[in-house]
């Protein structure tokens, strides 16, 4: 039964957190610093994904094949790849160094 309340509870958040962002005046959301923040947080909030699916192990730090694919995939992005090519030389490579490790 503590399933379904946490269930209810999570629903009971979302919904409250989309009102209270229906509820936030026009003007606040048209200051400079709002924007800025708004169009960099989606960017910040990947980066920080990346970063703890890549070096991570549950509760240790790891380095593997996974940041030897984002190595990868950050040199196809300087040389202006298409993200294709960004995803396939990410897979490419990892898939390589954990063939090559064993």
């Amino acid at each position: 039964m503590s399933v379904w309340i946490a269930i209810g509870a999570t629903a009971i958040g979302c919904y409250l957190v989309k009102l209270l962002g229906l509820l936030v005046p026009a003007g606040a959301l048209e200051r400079p610093l709002v924007k800025r923040l708004a169009a960099l947080l989606p960017v910040a909030l990947l980066a920080a994904l990346t970063a703890q699916q890549t070096f991570s192990t549950g509760q240790q730090l790891m380095l593997d094949a996974r940041g030897a694919g984002l190595a990868a995939a950050a040199l196809a992005l300087v040389l202006r790849a298409p993200f294709l090519v960004v995803v396939g030389a990410a897979v490419v490579v990892t898939a390589g160094v954990r063939a090559v490790s064993g």
